[in-house]
This record gives C-alpha cells, sequence and structure tokens, in this order.
C-alpha cells in the first residue's frame, strides 16, 4: 500500500498532465477528503518539551511521577496523555538490577534414617 502523501502527488501529476481530479483519484482510488486532508497542529509540543526537560533533569522519574510533578505546578493534564507523551519520546527509565547474593556453600541432601 501506498501511503497517502505519495498518492496525493501522484493525483497532483496526473491532473497538471490534463486528467480530470475525479478521473485521477478513481484511478488512484483515493477519495477527495483524502486528497485535501490538512493535518491539525500539534497541540502537545510545549507538554512533550516539558516532560522531555524534567525527565533529563531527574533521571528516575518515570511517567507516573512525572505526571504528579506537572500537576503540582498547576497543569491540568491527562495521566494518558502524559504516559503516551513519555513512551513516545522513549523515555523509559531502565530498571535497576538485582544485587547478586553469592551463594553459601552447597551441600547434599541426607537420607531419611526412617519413615515421617
Amino acid at each position: 500500500m501506498v501511503s497517502a502523501p505519495a498518492r496525493r502527488d501522484v493525483v497532483r501529476f496526473m491532473v497538471s498532465r490534463g486528467l480530470s481530479e475525479r478521473r485521477a483519484l478513481r484511478v488512484i482510488r483515493m477519495s477527495a477528503s483524502a486528497l485535501r486532508y490538512q493535518p491539525a497542529p500539534d497541540r502537545n509540543e510545549t507538554l512533550r518539551e516539558r516532560i522531555v526537560a524534567m525527565a533529563h533533569r531527574h533521571r528516575r522519574y518515570g511517567a507516573g511521577m512525572i505526571y504528579l510533578k506537572l500537576r503540582q505546578a498547576g497543569e491540568p493534564v491527562n495521566h494518558k496523555r502524559v504516559e503516551r507523551l513519555y513512551a513516545e519520546a522513549r523515555l523509559q527509565v531502565k530498571r535497576r538490577k538485582r544485587k547478586k547474593v553469592p551463594m553459601s556453600e552447597r551441600k547434599p541432601l541426607g537420607r531419611p534414617g526412617a519413615a515421617n
């Protein structure tokens, strides 16, 4: 499947060569609304920048702690939005590895001398 921006370019090329827009859309099997679609501006840009800055300043903060700190600062944010933007920026905190405790000396199990 070809992406919509590439298909838009094909339709515009066909129209420039004299084909009608409706015919070009039918050949490409694309809707007129998809051709004229204008994406909405990104509303999350400032929030994304604040999340990234906070994550770099406080290395051990996860998405939940960043959400709480934003709420404490008076930012009216949704926790699901913070989690989504946090994941999109690939800011997941690395899990700390367990400290390996040295094992004691191994001994074979003793055989029972009697029942019970």
